[in-house]
């Protein structure tokens, strides 16, 4: 009985899908479509030249054996090309397989020939050429989650982003959105991921790109006529991390390019990690379709490190360094740094440095002169948990007695004072101030700023716990 294109092809599919995995084959050979039989000459036909070296380059034994199998020995594969001109005209074009050589297309109306390896076909990340599909991942090997400290701050960005990694595109969190302030490790979790999912699974294509990146990468393409190209690229990647996805604000044709991209990752199963500076609900300038699937999965926060946390990160990059440093100048840098991890990590290379090139030894004294200029650098003000640190040292008692409801006199006093310098010199409110020495209502704090001022003035012993105190806390 007389064959088809289209049942000698089915066999093929049939052949192929035993013996790739199914992602592969929902993206490489069922876009395919049988065109005609000649005898014992397939023709089918394929989207882009991009796409046929994809073939020749990773599934052309496969491909063989296919053939071979439907029509034997003396089979032969013709692909047709659809190819754009400037003016969006379709042309085909033809060449014969299997070869293991890259060879000229020729257009049959035109009669000329089209180099396969000519520049049209771009990668935005490998220029000129897709001759050999191969995607740097662009991702910073120092981002991974073995430095990346965990902490109630980011526990559950982390976990998420442990999940995605050992499950890429299989979990429930697709697309991944972290979003949080600058400096709170956005840009490390997002790399930490993509490095986790290289390592375990080799053989998926992962790529890290900032969202400018991206669009200057559009732009670029709508200039070279070379858009099919650029939106092919972006969908085969099997896991594709957006850096600082609010920069899309504003921007409609990137917007419109990335949810045609966004749709065809999440259709096929392809995990998508996104990082933003504000929350999906926040993101002004954006289309509602495109916010509405940043909700399809989950949006996991960043807030800044706790004390704990920022004691761990400053430990964690020591232990990475190979340094030593005394416990109370590691305290204090946590204590006195309560911002963002990059401001953290910033203050302890400056005192590093200016042990090393000064050569003198780490101490508590050069920590202080070191915070100071780093303090002008970064408008950062003390903290009332270095206050009640400094406090309950100077008195000699555990933080947690000075924030219970004990009224024993010492304690109180104590109390006092961390809420009396809380208010001299942190920008915080009274309640915020209250809240945090022992969950004290604003009238409190009011009350323990008075008692201070009178006592100063009428008990020369409480005096010089204030001075005491001031001299420790004001950094010179």
């Amino acid at each position: 009985m007389d064959r088809t294109a289209q049942s000698v092809w089915k066999g093929c599919l049939a052949y192929i899908e035993d013996n790739i995995n199914e992602q592969s084959f929902k993206t490489w050979f069922l876009p395919i479509k049988p065109v005609k039989l000649q005898e014992k000459v397939l023709s089918i036909q394929v989207p882009s030249k991009f796409f046929y070296e994809w073939l020749e380059e990773h599934y052309i034994r496969l491909l063989k054996s296919a053939i071979t199998k439907e029509l034997g020995a003396d089979a032969k594969l013709v692909y047709s090309i659809v190819m754009e001109n400037a003016y969006d005209n379709a042309r085909p074009s033809t060449i014969k397989l299997p070869s293991s050589q890259r060879g000229k297309i020729e257009n049959p109306k035109m009669n000329m020939p089209i180099e396969l390896n000519s520049p049209s076909v771009r990668n935005p990340f490998v220029v000129p050429g897709l001759r050999k599909v191969h995607v740097d991942s662009q991702l910073n090997p120092n981002y991974t989650f073995d430095n990346f400290i965990e902490g109630d701050c980011n526990r559950l960005a982390r976990s998420a982003g442990f999940a995605v990694a050992n499950k890429p595109g299989g979990t429930s969190f697709n697309p991944l959105l972290i979003y949080g302030g600058v400096g709170l490790g956005k840009t490390h979790l997002a790399h930490g991921i993509g490095i986790s999912v290289k390592d375990q699974y080799p053989e998926k294509t992962v790529l890290y790109v900032t969202a400018e990146k991206f669009q200057s990468q559009f732009i670029e393409s709508i200039r070279g006529n070379t858009k099919n190209d650029f939106v092919h690229f972006y969908q085969m990647i099997d896991v594709l991390i957006v850096d600082d996805v609010h920069s899309f604000a504003g921007k409609e044709k990137t917007q419109d390019v990335f949810f045609e991209i966004f749709n065809h990752l999440h259709q096929n199963s392809k995990q998508i990690i996104l990082t933003s500076d504000r929350t999906p609900v926040d993101l002004q300038g954006m289309e509602q379709r495109l916010l509405s699937r940043f909700k399809w999965g989950l949006s996991a926060d960043l807030q800044f490190p706790d004390l704990e946390t920022r004691i761990a990160i400053i430990n964690k990059k020591l232990y990475n360094d190979g340094v030593d440093m005394p416990e109370e100048v590691i305290e204090y840098l946590a204590y006195s740094i309560n911002s963002h991890v990059r401001d953290i990590e910033g203050a302890l290379i400056s005192l590093l440095a200016q042990s090393s090139l000064n050569k003198k030894k780490i101490t508590l004294d050069l920590a202080r002169q070191m915070i100071n200029k780093f303090v002008k650098n970064t408008t950062r003000e003390i903290s009332i948990d270095y206050i009640q640190k400094v406090v309950c040292d100077y008195f000699d008692m555990p933080v947690e007695l000075l924030k219970s409801k004990t009224r024993k006199r010492e304690i109180v006093q104590a109390r006092q004072l961390a809420m009396f310098f809380a208010k001299q010199l942190t920008k915080s409110s009274l309640a915020s101030i209250g809240a945090q020495c022992g969950n004290k209502d604003h009238a409190t704090v009011l009350h323990a700023v008075r008692t201070v001022n009178n006592l100063s003035e009428t008990d020369k012993r409480f005096r010089t716990y204030v001075d005491d105190l001031r001299k420790k806390l004001t950094i010179h």
